[in-house]
């Protein structure tokens, strides 16, 4: 029942009497749902509609905290400072935690904030702690983890490329279709209504070297079929078309690639051919 320590996340503070209200118009899922041991899942995006950050968003009752990218951390807080106005709420990177995954029926320590992943059952809890928790994994060890379940994370998104419902956003909770307007609804509610979906981000499983991050996925005939983000171990994240879904071989450099789509996945029900097909 492991928990690791993850040095490559970290907090965004928000405090302050309007803190829910401003981020409900600026986030993709419906933010007044966060509370003690309960998170949300959520995405900043462009105006257009397109991935900037995701985050899950846990509260102490007295401030929403947002764990993501460390490496984006101070972006994400700039970015929606920018909205502030006269809204009362003010943020920081606040250095003072540090972020835990914990699975396989692993129980947080006391005195820490903590909340299931409201990706997936299997994801474990979030626990963000400001003292040292003994870790009996590594950030490797959770990152087999989230490959074999197939969960993307910013290193398998484009920044102000990827759109939510290619990354699964849908599935995994991490889009409100009834809260009302935030930043980039309008592209993220088209593409689900007139089923505009053409590929999906989805693990794959890699038989040779694994290729780097950005390589080709191809078909036999040398056709593009999409491309390899993140991996390990045998296992990867991919962009593909949802056209290369037919068993048809996949390469990427020099490994053959095979889609491992995951029963959490919702894919588009096949057209029916014309009739006299």
């Amino acid at each position: 029942m492991p928990i690791a320590r993850l040095p490559a996340r970290a907090v965004v503070e928000l405090s302050g009497e309007d803190r829910v209200g401003f981020l409900q118009g600026l986030v993709s899922n419906d933010v007044a749902l966060a509370e003690p041991g309960r998170a949300v899942f959520a995405a900043l995006l462009t105006p257009q509609g397109k991935w900037l950050a995701d985050f899950f968003i846990l509260s102490d009752g007295e401030r929403l905290l947002l764990e993501t990218e460390a490496a984006g951390a101070a972006a994400v807080a700039q970015r929606l400072s920018r909205f502030r106005l006269r809204s009362k709420v003010a943020l920081r990177v606040a250095d003072e935690f540090a972020v835990y995954v914990a699975w396989g029926g692993s129980i947080p320590p006391l005195d820490t904030i903590a909340a299931p992943d409201p990706r997936l059952a299997e994801a474990g809890v979030r626990v963000l702690a400001t003292a040292p928790i003994a870790a009996d994994a590594t950030p490797e060890d959770w990152d087999r983890h989230r490959l074999a379940l197939g969960l993307p994370e910013a290193a398998d998104l484009e920044p102000e490329g990827t759109i939510l419902l290619e990354a699964g956003f849908d599935e995994l909770s991490g889009i409100s279709w009834t809260k009302g307007c935030y930043m980039g609804q309008e592209l993220t509610a088209r593409t689900r209504y007139r089923g505009l979906l053409k590929r999906r981000i989805l693990p794959v499983v890699v038989e040779g070297a694994l290729p780097a991050p950005g390589t080709p996925v191809t078909d036999a005939a040398g056709a593009a079929q999409g491309e390899l983000r993140s991996g390990r171990d045998g296992r990867a994240m991919a962009l593909l078309r949802l056209a290369a879904l037919d068993g048809r071989a996949l390469t990427a450099g020099e490994a053959r690639v095979a889609p491992d789509v995951p029963g959490w996945v919702k894919l588009p029900e096949p057209k029916p051919a014309p009739a006299g097909e």
